[in-house]
């Protein structure tokens, strides 16, 4: 470390301000460009979560429905008569209609049978969105005077009877990637000066996303109680989430440098943490908010966990998918970043 770098930085990290007036102005000027961008960043933060959960309504929550289960139709024909809460999905046969529930396409499954009419629930998926198909139907249910038994086929854990761990493990492990990466970007660098180096920090990454993938299960499993089941999976879900973070974060680190961090908190917290579909699910979300879970990392962490936790493996297949393109795009986009700005990187002082 150069003269000048040793008197600024004491031990523990501590750094003192320049005592050159010059470079306390140099300073100066990019602490107020950094505030401005915090500032910018801080107000989209409180219009996103305003915007997206300042009002949540149903809004066409999906509901299966077999071809020619005529009483069904009929109830839901009514309930679709007097709101917009719920809308009606035909599938080919019961057995099609059930596995739309344990794939994550629809929010219930209505049929109709000797006893009367029958109402299976997946609140795993959203405990908000199933108490909404639950009481719209059975009031109309109520008001036609028709029997209605309510089924809930995929509940949530007895120990998270909101449905929001999923939610927050998720948010846990995206914020644990980015921030894995931001911390090597201030030791290292933000962007690898060789491809070998490269390779290294990719390396780290994996290594560090394993083992934050272990332990958020093992705090939500066995500390908690709350995922009893398929541990491996909640484990490995945990690891590609943080790795897809990390790698995307590095990537952006690596064209932009520390701006790159600014973003992707734009993308990953301001945007993503109200539009995963964590707290509502996304048909109670306006806007683009209701389809972010698509296509963002916090939406996609927080289907896979909810998939592989309480759903048949089918329904994880959307978010494995997506998570994997985000972080094979990154460690592609790093490594390019490597090639055409780590060889031009300024050297930093050796220690």
């Amino acid at each position: 470390m150069s003269h000048e770098s040793s008197r600024r930085h004491g031990r523990w990290g501590r750094i003192a301000e320049p005592v050159r007036d010059a470079a306390f102005r140099r300073t100066l000027l990019r602490g107020a460009t950094l505030l401005l961008g915090t500032l910018v960043i801080t107000t989209a933060f409180i219009a996103a979560y305003a915007g997206a959960l300042h009002n949540p309504r149903p809004r066409a929550l999906p509901v299966a429905v077999a071809a020619g289960d005529g009483p069904a139709h009929q109830l839901l024909a009514g309930v679709r008569a007097r709101t917009t809460a719920v809308r009606e999905i035909t599938y080919a046969s019961p057995a099609a209609a059930n596995d739309a529930l344990g794939a994550r396409d629809v929010y219930a499954v209505l049929a109709s049978g000797p006893g009367g009419l029958t109402l299976r629930t997946a609140s795993a998926g959203s405990p908000a969105a199933a108490e909404a198909v639950t009481g719209v139907i059975g009031a109309a249910a109520q008001t036609a005077g028709a029997p209605l038994s309510v089924t809930d086929a995929y509940p949530t854990s007895s120990d998270d009877r909101r449905g929001l761990v999923p939610f927050y493990l998720a948010i846990g492990l995206v914020l644990g990637g980015y921030l894995g990466t931001a911390a090597l970007g201030i030791s290292l660098g933000t962007v690898p000066r060789t491809l070998g180096r490269a390779t290294l920090r990719v390396a780290a990454f994996a290594i560090y996303s394993v083992l934050l993938g272990l332990s958020g299960w093992l705090v939500t499993g066995p500390a908690l109680g709350v995922f009893t089941r398929h541990g491996a999976s909640v484990a490995g879900a945990g690891m590609l989430i943080a790795f897809a973070a990390a790698m995307v974060a590095a990537a952006a680190q690596g064209w932009l440098g520390m701006v790159g961090t600014g973003l992707v908190i734009l993308l990953l917290v301001v945007l993503g943490n109200p539009g995963s579909g964590g707290v509502y699910a996304p048909e109670f979300l306006p806007g683009p908010f209701g389809s972010m879970h698509r296509w963002n990392i916090p939406g996609l962490a927080t289907d896979l966990i909810k998939s592989v936790a309480y759903f048949p493996a089918r329904a994880a297949h959307w978010p494995l998918l997506e998570l994997a393109l985000w972080a094979l795009a990154g460690l592609l986009a790093l490594l390019v970043a490597t090639r055409v700005v780590g060889g031009g990187a300024a050297p930093r002082h050796e220690r």
